[in-house]
């Protein structure tokens, strides 16, 4: 398995390559592109084990809604103040996140504690699967330094075009 490390540098390698496999993208059909990362992620998460990794949970942190903080507080039988005030800060653009990372709810075995009430853009990580792809490409090579999958999903649209 790749490391966290050997990612980012795999991926720094090809960020150029990345970018502009990306922008290529961006002069076909917003459906077109979709079902080609729906594709390459059907293929890639069948064979990913995210717990062999969770890079994403040790490096980032998602963003927090406030359906999301009310689910996960009322799950962990605390007020939803009380749960910000724990866990949560704002960021530069007014969105709620981690205070650190990795995760707190991040357990030895990458198992996370708060799993059935994970915020949403934990469930939507890597985000690969979603419609209208070609809005979040910069979030997609970002997240290729970061997720091995993600990274493994541009490779394989890339080799499926040569």
């Amino acid at each position: 398995m790749t490391t966290p490390e050997e990612l980012k540098q795999k991926a720094s390698g090809k960020k150029k390559e990345n970018r502009k496999f990306l922008q290529s993208l961006k002069k076909q059909k917003s459906g077109n592109t979709d079902r080609e990362f729906h594709e390459a992620h059907e293929e890639v998460f069948a064979c990913t084990d995210c717990l062999k990794c969770a890079n994403c949970c040790k490096t980032t942190g998602p963003l927090f809604n406030a359906r999301d903080v009310q689910r996960i507080a009322k799950h962990l039988k605390m007020r939803p103040s009380e749960f910000t005030e724990s866990y949560l800060r704002l960021d530069e653009e007014g969105d709620y996140v981690l205070k650190s990372v990795p995760c707190p709810f991040l357990g030895a075995d990458n198992l996370c504690g708060i799993y059935e009430v994970r915020p949403k853009a934990c469930r939507e990580y890597p985000h690969t699967d979603r419609r209208n792809m070609q809005e979040i490409f910069s979030l997609t090579l970002k997240n290729s330094e970061i997720c091995p999958a993600v990274f493994d999903i541009l490779e394989k649209m890339k080799a499926s075009r040569r």
